[in-house]
């Protein structure tokens, strides 16, 4: 039982045997003493769950001498447990009471006064080998001294001296010097000023860089396939960050399931070898997906993936979409990447979808190269489209078809994927080309795109459930003109609409575009997005959900010149969720051009 002290400092608890009783069940044996703890709560259950004298409660035979043995052995432990928390001068006072009947057990009361808690007075941190003495090493320096987790002033404690220590070794050892140890380390206690002096020395060891990779596990992929997707340069630096990328790149790559990096420390420091373990994935994949929005109803699909086509050694994956409205047959094939990350790639795209009032037939075939890393993704290439397009009022087909050459960049800089919470995206694709009816019409082709995470809550207390009350801001925008004479006939599929889960909320898929004379809606020249959502977790018992509400307002419009672009506003409310596959958005939003509700879902994070 506990009893609670005047002051609610401190209070009693009796750590004795605990007696479960049952229906019909006997109550527990006597034990051989019950233990009286009073101490501040801060110490108490440490010492209630840990002091060694708890184990001897159950020896029925213990005599008194014995008991008065463990009770002298019983003040040193207290003293050790306190110790771990930072108190090195305690008042401890042990006093036993015999039973007050034959039946009843002994009593040991335990008095602790913990005293003042021993902050840190002094830190001195000293390198040993060549970080020492390398100008080279001067901020890895710097940054184990600014990030020492123990700085003066804090609280002394054995978990924060042993955690500090920890922290300052993996800072050592995840850059440059990968045999780091820690040599000598003192805490020295001083009991009457409550104060301690710290000092640590890192030995270094070698500076080491990246020498030859040792590869095993590949069996229908070759060693080459695996350095390039490694992308690790003989002679580098080593650093822990850096195999951890490479181990990334080849897990993402598709080729392996899982991979291993690690540095031999027991080589040349100059040319450290790295020992890769990778484990193959299948080289061939079928996955048959069922899927549901509120754009386009139930969707099915399959996906097949051939890794190493043969003949040509490259990867195949053929995709069969079905929805509601989009009937989709395609095939991507991708080269294994070169020494500079950039591969030969090529597409087929056959589709058939409502765009506004048309029903559009489209083929869609690519060619070029891509390099991708974990921030930048560039796509250099040529591209044929064609459309049948077939107006709903069953007046004559439009038929288009160009040739263009493209540009596409990515610039990637959030906090984490697929959940960020910070950081910003933007993406940009330049292209141009010509129709190729029998009146060639030059034309150009360019879309920006943005999106950016804010958080709302002060920087200094960032990951705080203070700042994730505050919230963040995602903001997003896109913009897109294609320039062309009036009379080039382009297929719809170079052209803008919008509206839709990921676009302007409130609206269907696809429906806000160019509004013809007899009423019918078309793709348009020129295109414009804007949005702005706030985006705050729920909070429950103190502790983030996987959960977020959101309140968004959402603006676009499509027009064939930009002095008739008049926004579409839509706006309301939804809630996220962190799920195994991806964010899933759920929204309800009031379009109010359409003056209606609209319930939009989506699955996943894409830019």
């Amino acid at each position: 039982m506990i009893r609670s002290g005047a002051s609610g400092v401190t209070g009693w608890v009796l750590a004795g045997a605990l007696y479960a009783c049952a229906a019909g069940a006997a109550l527990a044996a006597t034990p051989a003493f019950d233990l009286l703890v009073e101490a501040p709560e801060e110490v108490r259950p440490l010492l209630t769950r840990h002091l060694e004298l708890q184990r001897y409660r159950e020896l029925a035979d213990l005599d008194d001498a014995e008991l008065d043995r463990l009770l002298s052995a019983a003040r040193d432990d207290t003293r050790e447990l306190l110790a771990t928390l930072g108190y090195f001068a305690p008042e401890i006072r042990i006093e036993r009471q015999n039973a007050i009947s034959a039946t009843a057990p002994r009593t040991v009361q335990l008095r602790v006064v913990p005293g003042e808690p021993t902050r840190v007075s002094e830190v001195r941190i000293t390198f040993n080998g060549p970080i020492g003495s390398d100008d080279a090493a001067q901020q890895q320096r710097q940054r184990i001294e600014a990030g020492w987790a123990l700085p003066a002033g804090s609280r002394f404690t054995q978990s924060g001296w042993d955690e500090a220590k920890r922290l300052a070794l993996r800072q050592l050892t995840t850059l440059r010097y990968a045999a780091g140890q820690l040599g000598d380390t003192l805490a020295d206690i001083d009991p009457v000023q409550h104060s301690a002096r710290l000092s640590v020395t890192l030995e270094s060891g070698p500076d080491y860089h990246l020498g030859p990779l040792v590869i095993s596990g590949a069996q229908h992929h070759s060693a080459e396939l695996v350095t390039r997707l490694a992308h690790l340069r003989p002679g580098a630096e080593y650093t822990q960050a850096q195999l951890a990328q490479a181990q990334q790149r080849l897990t993402e790559s598709g080729y392996f399931d899982s991979a291993f990096i690690a540095l031999d420390t027991s080589g040349d420091p100059q040319a450290a070898p790295l020992r890769v373990q990778v484990r193959e994935a299948k080289l061939q994949k079928l996955v048959l997906g069922v899927g549901a929005s509120t754009d386009a109803g139930l969707r099915l699909s399959a996906e097949h993936t051939h890794n190493q086509v043969p003949g040509i050694g490259w990867r195949a994956i053929s995709k069969i979409l079905l929805d509601r409205d989009t009937r989709a047959l395609g095939t991507e094939l991708t080269a294994p990447p070169d020494a500079d990350n950039w591969r030969w790639t090529s597409a087929l795209l056959l589709q058939r979808e409502p765009v506004g009032s048309y029903q559009v037939s489209s083929q869609h075939l690519q060619f070029g190269r891509r390099q991708t890393d974990e921030h930048i993704e560039r796509n250099y290439y040529l591209q044929f489209d064609r459309s049948d397009s077939v107006p709903t009022d069953a007046s004559a087909p439009i038929l288009a078809q160009t040739l263009s050459a493209n540009y596409a960049f990515t610039l990637r800089n959030f906090d984490q994927l697929p959940f960020p919470s910070s950081g910003w995206g933007l993406g940009v694709e330049v292209g141009g080309g010509s129709t190729l009816s029998s009146q060639r019409d030059p034309f150009s082709r360019l879309v920006a795109r943005w999106l950016g995470y804010v958080p709302l809550g002060p920087r200094s207390a960032e990951g705080s459930i203070a700042a994730l009350r505050a919230g963040r801001l995602v903001l997003r925008a896109e913009a897109g003109a294609v320039l062309a004479s009036e009379s080039a006939i382009l297929p719809s599929t170079q052209l803008f609409l919008t509206g839709g889960d990921t676009s302007v909320r409130g609206y269907a898929y696809h429906t806000l575009g160019v509004t013809l004379p007899n009423g019918q809606t078309t793709a348009g020249r020129y295109m414009g997005i804007g949005s702005v959502e706030w985006q705050r977790p729920i909070i429950r018992n103190n502790q983030a959900t996987e959960w977020e509400g959101t309140l968004f307002v959402d603006a676009g419009a499509v027009a064939d010149t930009p002095r008739e672009l008049r926004a579409r506003v839509g706006y309301g409310a939804g809630v996220r969720w962190k799920s195994p596959v991806g964010p899933l958005q759920i929204d309800l939003a009031y379009g109010v051009a359409v003056q209606r509700f609209r319930l939009h879902m989506n699955l996943g994070f894409t830019f």
